[in-house]
């Protein structure tokens, strides 16, 4: 990802569901104006659901997801069904298409009940209009289109548009930063960092900062204390990567606000007080016990990688529990949780906020403790109070 592109969790997903051969990936590209989809007269040409990030205009950057049908059958059909119900948890908007010349039908009311039991705002699209009478009146989440002929494409457009959520995720730091306030941030690079860019938490917590008229001073970790102490007057707070927090912590006057990127992140997708309140399962594992640690993102794994070797470390040393560990990452996050004692998240940078929301959501309705990395990483080391000091509100989910 390039540095001026929007990442893929702040962008309006957009899922375009219906059954086989009801013309939903004629209706995404024509919506798109790209050959996006495959479109061919065999039934379940689409696979697999198909992501494309994308400038679309009224809306601006959007996620496109075209999924498999939704009456598809056998084994596999099954599957391909179950990961069009998966991506319905990072859906902002839905998108039902419909075979105008056959009409609704029982798959069609299923995905519909589903869309209605998440809350996701859609549009029911009635296909192939060209082929057939379509009503005078139809409610206003009804809407006729040809996609052969691009009739009523640029209306869906605006109806899409409409349909965007007005709601704004909360800031990672801005609401923070007065005007010359500076910060100094922490970034450790090792084996693990990608070459020529910082990951993206960094990126945006520095874009926050400068947004709000700001300074960020960037440093690794080894030259965080000698910078501190050259500096005229102490930050308004220290922000680390949450691999160095223990060193972070030791180099970091107490007098001086210390959190994490992952931290922030966590608020900024608007699962903190979760995370916060799941760690306290750590105290109560026992041997045998599953933990799932599960990422956002995809990756190459490095010697030195957080989630497969770091946490695992520090998992252990903590607890002292001989403990079954298991990793997951991307889009495959099980939809069943109740085997696991604890889930240890990302802070999810790469996932949209309702997607976020999805997984905390499956997990707490499972019964399952769920936490994010930064608060998992500063808990065992003994600075969660600290890390947490510029969100008073939240000092109260610690558990002593």
């Amino acid at each position: 990802m390039g540095m001026n592109d929007t990442p893929s969790g702040e962008r309006v997903h957009i899922g375009f569901f219906g059954r086989r051969n009801a013309g939903k990936s004629s209706v995404v590209n024509a919506v798109t104006g790209q050959n996006l989809a495959i479109v061919s007269d065999t039934k379940g040409t689409t696979t697999d659901p198909v992501y494309k990030a994308m400038e679309l205009l009224p809306l601006g950057p959007v996620m496109i997801i075209d999924t498999p049908g939704i009456d598809d059958t056998g084994a596999l059909g099954e599957l391909r069904v179950e990961r069009t119900r998966q991506v319905l948890g990072k859906t902002d908007i839905a998108v039902l298409v419909v075979d105008a010349t056959e009409g609704l039908q029982q798959s069609d009311r299923d995905i519909l009940q589903l869309i209605g039991e998440k809350k996701v705002p859609y549009l029911l699209v009635y296909n192939k209009s060209d082929l057939t009478a379509v009503p005078e009146t139809v409610p206003d989440t009804v809407l006729y289109v040809s996609a052969l002929h691009g009739t009523g494409i640029g209306e869906l457009k605006e109806r899409l548009a409409r349909l965007k959520p007005d709601t704004e995720a909360a800031p990672i730091v801005a609401d923070m930063v007065q005007p010359g306030d500076f910060f100094v941030l922490v970034v450790p690079v090792d084996s693990a960092a990608p070459k020529g860019r910082l990951i993206l938490p960094q990126q945006q917590t520095i874009r926050d900062i400068l947004d709000a008229d700001g300074t960020a001073i960037v440093v690794k970790e080894t030259g965080l204390k000698e910078t501190l102490q050259k500096l005229g007057r102490p930050p308004k707070m220290v922000i680390t990567d949450s691999q160095a927090f223990k060193r972070v912590a030791a180099d970091t006057p107490e007098s001086v606000p210390l959190t994490s990127f992952s931290i922030l992140m966590a608020r900024h997708k608007g699962f903190l007080a979760t995370a916060v309140q799941g760690v306290a399962a750590l105290k109560n594992l026992r041997d045998g016990d599953r933990v799932l640690i599960s990422e956002g993102c995809t990756h190459h794994r490095q010697c030195e990688d957080i989630g497969t070797v770091k946490i695992p470390h520090w998992l252990r040393e903590f607890t002292g529990r001989d403990l079954v560990l298991e990793t997951s990452s991307g889009r495959d996050f099980p939809m069943d949780l109740t085997p696991y004692a604890l889930v240890i998240h990302c802070g999810g940078c790469m996932l949209n906020e309702r997607e976020i929301q999805s997984r905390m959501e499956r997990a707490s309705r499972q019964g399952v403790a769920i936490t994010n990395y930064g608060i998992f990483i500063a808990y065992v080391h003994g600075i969660l109070a600290r890390s947490l000091s510029i969100f008073p509100d939240l000092q109260r989910l610690i558990q002593p």
